[in-house]
């Protein structure tokens, strides 16, 4: 979500504090404080390597922090009797390589999770991700199997996937990364309609021209710490010669 003026007003649907992140004794991230307001997209950037993804996975615990805290809707997420399947429910997650079933065509993979986690019968399951994917222009590819899909209708059936768990917030690692220019505009279309649709959204991209059409301002991890957060513009003419260097190509 973009902080803007009105959104630091509001409590953070989500709020990160002094998250640390050690892997074999290497830290991954560290200290990391950030606030995700709802309704709002946010976007953080980074060179690879610099612990983003690693971030977007401890908040649904997918990897568990070595410390900090992590309060979503006011509860602490890594509290032991934290029910991780309920989690995961509210906090929706679009993958780098989309993680589609190979074996499953595309109505099958959105409606899995329907009738695995909230317990929804065949038919209850089926029309509810024959809605989603409606709302992404994919019924006619209902039948198909994702190796008979492109890029851009693999990351739609992602997305539609993760919105019919009805998640308060949805998450996307590089949405753009495995996308021709083409489609990856259409991606930015697709963000700037969720967002017109209230839908709260965290972004990870390595893709200046994605974040610049889908946020005002981004934050810059580097090295497993927030260095900067801040509009593209701004941080283009940062002070940090390196920051400058990473946002210097935004007008392109």
């Amino acid at each position: 979500m973009a902080l803007n003026n009105t959104a630091l007003n509001n409590t953070a649907l989500i709020q990160v504090r002094e998250l640390v992140k050690e892997f074999d004794g290497q830290t991954v991230l560290s200290n990391i404080n950030l606030d995700l307001v709802e309704g709002d997209v946010r976007v953080l950037m980074g060179a690879s390597g610099s612990g983003k993804s690693t971030l977007l996975r401890c908040l649904n615990r997918l990897v568990e922090p070595t410390s900090g805290s992590i309060i979503f809707r006011g509860k602490e997420v890594l509290a032991p009797d934290v029910d991780v399947r309920e989690l995961r429910k509210q906090i929706g997650f679009v993958f780098q390589q989309f993680a589609l079933y190979s074996h499953l065509t595309v109505l099958d993979n959105v409606s899995l999770g329907l009738r695995k986690l909230h317990h929804m019968g065949k038919a209850e399951a089926k029309e509810k991700a024959l809605q989603e994917l409606s709302n992404f222009e994919m019924t006619a590819h209902q039948d198909k199997y994702p190796s008979q899909l492109s890029g851009g209708q693999k990351q739609r059936v992602a997305i539609a996937r993760a919105l019919a768990m009805d998640p308060a917030v949805l998450v996307l690692d590089e949405p753009t990364s495995a996308l021709d220019p083409v489609m990856s505009r259409d991606v930015a279309d697709l963000i700037n309609r969720l967002h017109d649709d209230g839908i709260t959204m965290l972004c990870v991209t390595h893709d200046l021209h994605l974040a610049r059409n889908i946020a005002d301002r981004v934050m810059f991890l580097d090295r497993g710490v927030i260095r900067a957060d801040d509009r593209i513009d701004d941080l283009s003419k940062h002070s940090e010669p390196d920051i400058q260097a990473f946002f210097g190509n935004t007008s392109a």
